[in-house]
C-alpha cells in the first residue's frame, strides 16, 4: 500500500475518515458483485473450485498459525476443520445450481437468482480460518462479493488468508475486490460496515454482543447465538461408544466450537459404568474437591474466565489448582442441578464437561430441555440411545434445531460426522433468537424473484428456454483501485485497472474534508 495513503488512514480515529474508508470498501464490493452477477454456472463453479483448492492446501499451515496467534486450540483439529470447509464444501453444493433460473413444473412458476450482493462477514478467533475458507466459498457460490472482518485476536492469519483467496479467485477469473478484508478492526470500523447502506446483508458468527449488534444495524443479518448443548446417555445406548464420542467430541480442537457438548446427562443406573469408560477415553473424573476449584476459575462475578477458552484439560487443571495426568484430555465434572445457580452448566469453550445423574428417562428428557431453556437456546442436542421413542421424545422436548444420535456433537451438528449441511455458522433459530434454524449455507445468500401467471392459463413459462439470463445494458464502471488501509492481491485476469495512487489519494481527502465540514457545521 501506498505510505501516503497509510497515511491518510492513519489521522483518523474520527468518525468521517471511518465512514469514508467503509464506503469505498464496499463500493468496490458493490462493483464485483454487479460484475460477478453476469458470469454463468460453469464461471462461477470454476472460480469456487479454483479458490477451495488453495484453501486446502493452505489448511495445515494457517492451523498452525491461528494456534500460535490466538493461543488456543489444536493444530491438527484446526487443519482438519479448514480442510471440511474447502474442497468438501464445495463437492457438497456443487449439484444445486444457485446461478440458473429454475422451473416448478407443477404450478409453472419461474425462479429467478437474486444474489445477496454485498455480504460484511465477522468471523470469530475461535474458528478463524475455518471461518473465513466456509463464507468465502459460500459467497462465491452464490456470485456475492464479501468484506471478512476478522476478530482482532486471529488479525493476522485472518487477513493472510482472504488475500490468498482473493488473489486465487483473481486468478481463476473472478471481478478483483469480490474477496476484501478488513485489516485493521476496530469496534466503531465494524459498526461503520454494518450501518452502511451499501451493505447487503451481514453473516454473523461471533459472541451474543456483536450478533446483536448485527441485527440491530438495521441491515439485514444472518446471526448465530451461542450453544450449550447437552447430550443424554440412557440405558439401551452402547456406553463404550458413547464415551468415546463424547470424549473425542469434547476434545476436538479444545472445544471452541460452539457445538460440543456442554453437560453429560445420564441415569444412576449407567452412571458408573459410563464413568469408567469416560475414562479409558480419556478423562478425569472430578472429585468434590477439584471440581469446586473448577467452577471457582471458570467462571467469576464478570462471567465466563475467557482465558480458558480453548486451553487443554491438562492446562486448565493446573490452573485451577490440581494435577491431572498429561494424557486427560477432558475433565469431567459432577453436578446435583442445572441452571440458575450452577455455573458448571452454562456454555464452556473449553474441555470441561459438566456430568448429571436423572432420577428417570423422563427427567433427563426434562434437565435436557430445562438445560437448552437456561442457555443455549435453539442451538444443539445430542444422545446416545437406541430406543427410537426416547429418541423421538428427546428431539420434540428439546428447545434445538439439530439433534445429533449417537455420534459426536461437534463435528455431527456442524454436518462433518452426519449428513446435515457442513457449517461454520449454526442457525438458531426463533428458539434463539435468529432469523434462521438450519445450518447456513450459500442458499441463504441467494433470493429468488418467482415468476408467476393466471392460474388458468397455460403456464407459457414451461415453453421457455430459461437455460440463461440475458442482462441488457454496460457493466458497471470500477471504482479506484487501491482501498486505503486494506491490502489487495494483483490484478490476474479481473476487470480494468482504476485511477492512479494520486487520483485515489486526492479522491479519499477530499471525501474526508467533506466529511468533516459537515461534522464541524453540526
Amino acid at each position: 500500500m501506498d505510505p501516503a495513503i497509510a497515511q491518510l488512514v492513519d489521522i483518523s480515529g474520527s468518525d468521517a475518515a471511518m465512514r469514508a474508508h467503509a464506503d469505498m470498501v464496499l463500493e468496490r464490493a458493490r462493483w464485483a458483485s454487479q460484475v460477478f452477477q453476469r458470469y454463468d454456472r460453469d464461471q462461477t463453479l470454476k472460480i469456487a473450485q479454483a479458490v477451495a483448492k488453495v484453501a486446502f492446501a493452505k489448511a495445515g499451515d494457517y492451523a498452525q498459525w491461528a494456534v500460535k496467534e490466538t493461543g488456543f486450540g489444536v493444530a491438527e483439529h484446526k487443519k482438519l476443520k479448514n480442510e471440511l470447509s474447502s474442497t468438501p464444501l464445495v463437492e457438497f453444493y456443487e449439484d444445486r445450481d444457485f446461478v440458473n433460473p429454475r422451473l416448478d413444473e407443477r404450478t409453472g412458476i419461474v425462479e429467478v437468482p437474486k444474489p445477496a450482493g454485498v455480504i460484511f462477514a465477522l468471523v470469530p478467533s475461535t474458528n478463524p480460518i475455518a471461518t473465513v475458507y466456509f463464507k468465502t466459498l459460500c459467497a462465491l457460490m452464490t456470485r456475492n462479493a464479501v468484506v471478512m472482518c476478522p476478530h482482532p485476536a486471529a488479525r493476522e492469519c485472518c487477513v493472510d488468508a482472504a488475500l490468498t483467496l482473493a488473489r486465487a479467485a483473481e486468478e481463476a477469473g473472478a471481478p478483483e475486490a469480490v474477496i476484501q478484508v478488513v485489516e485493521r478492526p476496530t469496534i466503531p470500523l465494524i459498526n461503520e460496515f454494518m450501518g452502511s447502506e451499501k451493505t447487503d446483508v451481514i453473516l454473523a458468527t461471533g459472541g451474543t454482543a456483536m450478533v446483536r449488534a448485527a441485527y440491530s444495524s438495521s441491515n439485514p443479518a444472518i446471526g448465530v447465538g451461542p450453544g450449550n448443548a447437552p447430550v443424554l446417555v440412557d440405558e439401551t445406548a452402547d456406553i463404550a461408544a458413547a464415551a468415546r464420542h463424547i470424549a473425542d467430541s469434547k476434545a476436538f480442537d479444545n472445544s471452541v466450537l460452539c457445538t460440543n457438548e456442554s453437560v453429560l446427562i445420564t441415569l444412576e443406573s449407567v452412571a458408573k459404568t459410563l464413568k469408567q469408560e469416560l475414562k479409558k477415553a480419556g478423562a478425569h473424573i472430578c472429585s468434590d474437591d477439584e471440581t469446586k476449584a473448577l467452577r471457582g476459575y471458570l467462571f467469576h462475578e464478570r462471567g465466563f474466565n475467557v482465558e480458558a477458552v480453548g486451553r487443554d484439560a491438562v492446562w486448565i487443571a493446573e490452573q485451577a489448582g490440581f494435577k491431572v495426568a498429561k494424557s486427560v484430555k477432558v475433565l469431567v465434572a459432577r453436578i446435583g442441578l442445572i441452571g440458575v445457580g450452577e455455573d458448571l452448566s452454562r456454555e464452556k469453550l473449553c474441555p470441561v464437561l459438566a456430568f448429571y445423574v436423572a432420577s428417570s428417562v423422563q427427567q433427563a428428557v426434562m434437565q435436557a430441555r430445562s438445560l437448552l431453556r437456561f442457555a443455549g437456546a435453539g442451538h444443539s442436542a445430542a444422545i446416545h440411545s437406541t430406543d427410537m421413542q426416547t429418541i423421538m421424545d428427546y428431539s420434540a422436548a428439546v428447545e434445538a434445531y439439530r439433534v445429533v444420535v449417537n455420534a459426536p456433537c461437534s463435528q455431527g451438528a456442524a454436518g462433518f460426522d452426519t449428513n446435515l449441511a457442513p457449517t461454520f455458522t449454526i442457525g438458531t433459530g426463533f428458539l434463539g433468537r435468529s432469523s434462521i434454524g438450519e445450518n447456513i449455507g450459500p442458499q441463504h445468500l441467494v433470493n429468488w424473484t418467482r415468476i408467476a401467471w393466471h392460474k388458468q392459463s397455460d403456464h407459457p413459462a414451461s415453453m421457455l428456454d430459461i437455460g440463461a439470463l440475458s442482462h441488457p445494458g454496460p457493466l458497471p464502471k470500477a471504482p479506484s483501485d487501491g482501498v486505503p488501509g486494506e491490502s489487495r492481491p494483483k490484478n490476474a485476469g479481473g476487470a480494468a485497472r482504476g485511477k492512479p495512487a494520486d487520483d485515489l489519494r486526492e479522491q479519499i481527502r477530499k471525501i474526508i474534508v467533506e466529511e468533516l465540514r459537515a461534522v464541524l457545521k453540526d
